[in-house]
């Protein structure tokens, strides 16, 4: 074992949907879509975001519905 390893355990991610009162998603709140993005306009995972399944699939459909209306890029 080496010396002076702390091992720390992350803490857990919470849906920010889930845990805000007004958790609905929708194509036309960019403010909102433009944090599950990255760069390169590629949908973020659930792992790095920390959203739960249920509104993973949501967020998913609002991005590719802004997508598809122009209001977010495809690449």
């Amino acid at each position: 074992m080496a010396t002076g390893s702390v091992f720390r355990r992350r803490r857990r991610k919470v849906c920010s949907f889930c845990h805000s009162k007004d958790g609905s998603i929708d194509y036309r709140k960019l403010n909102v879509l433009h944090h599950y993005i990255d760069t390169r306009a590629r949908i973020k995972n659930r792992r790095r975001t920390g959203v739960c399944a249920k509104h993973q699939r949501v967020l998913s459909k609002a991005i590719k519905r802004a997508r598809e209306m122009a209001l977010l890029p495809y690449k």
